[in-house]
């Protein structure tokens, strides 16, 4: 089966340059509205960060403790992320906007920056945007893959005219991963439209991932409108022309993308796919030859080959594969359960309570969460 790669989620890590070697694309010419037809419904760019009425009636609520607070960062920040306060929850099941991630006081990273900048523009506070370099978080549905990436913000002082400073205080840096250790992370400043074209790619992706490819495309074209710097969008872009059988026009995508960074691995993989698609083995053998020599182990590859010795039966040679693609990817809830099931199969129970509470604490999405719950907490009922 072929296996399209995304970015989805919080961050652009796509490649090591910090500077592309040549000018980003003109998005236009690689545009094809007519193939799609119209968008299933407007999509407004100002959405993204805007602030609805809830929101300014809570700010307002919170008034004299902004004014109190001596640096009025801290105090946003206790409004927003203290327990007895909003009590927000992460949830990577959609990138929200800022509204939408305050009325359900649950989002992504991206959904909770987005959230946080909203209100500090509110309150005239210079924000900062910063893709964070941390190792990829890979996911899977259906036949697509999702590389997530990270972002967080930082929040500059801004004493209000005429007020007296001894020192200029440092940026305060707002990060929703956990345990990070945020002054010790490697950073790049990237500017408001990029984290736009971020959120669009997310719900370009998570369009695609439900079968909606008119949905997803319009999205992903408001993508490469809003910065197209954010070649990510455009490799995502490709992945949609593809399911729309616009091959020699994925093919095309694909290319402009290698073409700024020749060593993407996710997007040489596309176009693996694409070449083979397309008819022309030769070609695509010969790129898939040089995509393993840059990545030997893709993502995944330890996993399936774990999942593939459960179903012949090989239980000790599936615990060894995926402990080896934990190593890889400790986060990554369905290997905790796929280790549950090894567990059980070895008798092993310990083994299979730990790795069921793993898989719970690593879920990105409520449902997810609460079916590990349900299964931890029958088996401890079974086994008291």
């Amino acid at each position: 089966m072929l296996r399209w790669s995304l970015l989805l989620l919080c961050a652009w890590l796509a490649g090591c340059a910090s500077v592309p070697p040549v000018l980003p694309p003109e998005p236009a010419p690689l545009l094809r509205d007519a193939a799609f037809g119209p968008a299933p419904a407007p999509i407004d760019r100002g959405a993204v960060f805007a602030m609805s009425e809830p929101m300014r009636e809570y700010l307002g609520q919170h008034a004299n403790a902004l004014r109190r607070e001596g640096d009025p960062r801290r105090a946003l920040i206790d409004m927003l992320y203290k327990r007895r306060q909003l009590a927000l929850d992460y949830d990577g099941s959609l990138t929200r906007t800022a509204a939408e991630a305050f009325d359900a006081r649950a989002g992504n990273c991206l959904s909770l920056v987005l959230m946080t900048a909203s209100f500090a523009h509110e309150l005239g506070l210079p924000v900062r945007y910063q893709r964070v370099f941390v190792d990829e978080a890979w996911s899977r549905s259906g036949d697509l893959m999702f590389a997530s990436g990270h972002l967080n913000l930082a929040l500059e002082f801004a004493p209000q005219p005429g007020t007296l400073v001894r020192s200029v205080a440092p940026a305060l840096i707002v990060d929703f991963l956990p345990g990070a250790e945020i002054h010790k992370q490697r950073a790049q400043v990237i500017g408001e439209s990029t984290v736009v074209a971020m959120f669009m790619n997310n719900r370009a992706a998570e369009r695609l991932a439900v079968g909606d490819v008119r949905g997803a495309y319009w999205f992903a074209r408001e993508a490469v409108l809003a910065d197209p710097r954010f070649t990510m969008a455009f490799n995502t872009l490709g992945v949609i022309y593809l399911r729309q059988g616009l091959v020699s026009d994925a093919e095309r995508l694909f290319n402009e993308v290698l073409a700024r960074e020749p060593d993407n691995p996710k997007v040489m993989g596309n176009l693996v796919g694409t070449l083979r698609q397309a008819g022309r083995r030769a070609e695509a053998d010969a790129l898939a030859r040089r995509l393993a020599a840059i990545e030997p182990h893709p993502p995944f590859y330890f996993y399936d080959a774990g999942v593939a010795a459960m179903r012949r039966g090989e239980w000790e040679q599936a615990r060894e594969l995926l402990e080896r693609e934990l190593r890889r990817e400790p986060y990554y809830h369905e290997t905790h359960f796929r280790l549950s099931q090894v567990a059980w199969a070895l008798g092993d129970l310990k083994a299979v309570k730990r790795h069921l509470e793993l898989a719970r604490q690593a879920s990105t999405t409520p449902n997810d969460a609460s079916v590990y719950a349900a299964k931890l907490d029958r088996l401890k009922a079974i086994y008291r």
